[in-house]
């Protein structure tokens, strides 16, 4: 397995040659670069990418000084929101994005799977999170008729250019665990996949390696994020982990993301690796890093020391097994 780190936010102050000297001097293997959408594209511009053959020798070559490989493209939006024009952009990026992962060997991007409306009158993106009343129910048929339709497509789309597309699960979207990922997954294209970050399951209450296991029984583990998050109990066994307070107000939420390791131990984390190894996946861990008490590098830092600890780099030798 091998260490990731997404630039965006931590190193999106810096430019591309600093932040790839800083990220090899923690001896980190490769970057997932963002490529436009959410957290826009510090270190790279997608569309100069696609047309220059030129600035994609020059991005390789700052990868070669660097000792580092690209992991994956970042492209985090909502593709099926109610709203024309920006439904139109995110598609717009999220297949110039695949079509650059194509360019440069890389073989993911990473997306979310984007909310509808609930309804084709609406306006806004509606997440359902309870069933009743009735009328709740119905937008979510809908809001499924909808992604089915656009991710069997889009799946179709990454299969021809050779990309694998990894849906980051998350809240206020419609896929937020691993059961409605395979459910996309099986109703739509063998390239739809998860992006398994543990730090929005956490603080659902989902155990991790359980959950690695059933996505992993079901093929659906595409790429997997380092993030951590801590859920503070003296505010949410008061308010529950909904939470919709900014995270500029950190003493009064339920949970807050954190670096590595200040929301959950070493142990949690080597289980984490071990169980990604027994269900076969042995890629890139890659680090996405936000945290509200931390400096950027700094936290960086921590949370690369204590993944390199843990990480396992070496195939497995079963050779010692008795007979």
């Amino acid at each position: 397995m091998q260490l990731g780190v997404l630039t965006a936010q931590p190193l999106g102050h810096m430019d591309r040659s600093d932040a790839f000297a800083f990220l090899e001097s923690l001896g980190v293997d490769a970057v997932e670069l963002g490529a436009g959408g959410l957290i826009g594209a510090d270190h790279i511009d997608r569309r100069e990418l696609l047309d220059s053959d030129e600035a994609r020798a020059a991005l390789e070559a700052d990868l070669a000084d660097h000792d580092l490989d690209i992991c994956g493209l970042a492209v985090h939006d909502n593709p099926l929101h109610p709203d024309d024009e920006r439904r139109a952009r995110v598609d717009t990026e999220t297949r110039e994005t695949i079509r650059l992962a194509a360019e440069l060997d890389v073989d993911r991007i990473i997306t979310f799977s984007g909310l509808p409306a609930g309804g084709p009158e609406d306006s806004v993106p509606n997440w359902v999170t309870f069933p009743w009343p009735q009328e709740h129910s119905d937008a979510l048929e809908y809001q499924w008729e909808i992604a089915v339709d656009y991710w069997s497509e889009l799946g179709a789309y990454a299969d021809d250019h050779g990309v694998d597309i990894a849906i980051e699960m998350h809240p206020n979207m419609l896929v937020y665990d691993p059961v409605a990922m395979v459910e996309l997954r099986e109703a739509t294209h063998e390239r739809v996949g998860a992006n398994l970050d543990p730090s929005h399951l956490w603080w659902q209450g989902i155990d991790i390696p359980k959950a690695i296991r059933y996505l992993g029984d079901h093929d659906a583990i595409k790429y997997v994020h380092a993030k951590d998050v801590r859920v503070y109990d003296a505010n949410a066994e008061i308010e529950g982990v909904l939470d919709n307070k900014g995270f500029d107000r950190e003493a009064e939420r339920a949970w807050l993301f954190r670096s590595v390791g200040y929301g959950h131990d070493e142990d949690a984390w080597r289980d984490i690796v071990s169980t990604l190894r027994l269900v076969g996946y042995d890629d890139v861990l890659s680090i996405e890093w936000e945290d509200g008490l931390a400096e950027p590098t700094e936290g960086l830092e921590k949370a690369v020391t204590m993944l390199q600890e843990g990480l396992l780099r070496k195939d497995a030798d079963v050779d010692w097994v008795p007979e």
